[in-house]
C-alpha cells in the first residue's frame, strides 16, 4: 500500500467520522469512495477505484 502524499492530504476535505464522509459521498454526482488517510488519520473521499475492490455498499 502506498502512503497518501502530504500535499494531497492537505488539499482534501477531512471528515472526523466515516459516517460523515459517506453522507457527503452519497450526495455527490460521481461515485466516491471513503478512505482513512494514513497522514492525518481522518477520512477523505476519492473517485479512484483502480486496484480497489468496490463493494455494492460503495456504489451509488
Amino acid at each position: 500500500m502506498t502512503r497518501t502524499r502530504l500535499s494531497v492530504c492537505r488539499r482534501k476535505a477531512r471528515f472526523v467520522s466515516e459516517t460523515d464522509a459517506l453522507l457527503v459521498a452519497r450526495a455527490g454526482r460521481v461515485p466516491l469512495r471513503v478512505y482513512r488517510c494514513d497522514r492525518c488519520l481522518h477520512f477523505h473521499l476519492t473517485s479512484r477505484t483502480k486496484g480497489k475492490r468496490v463493494s455494492g455498499f460503495d456504489r451509488p
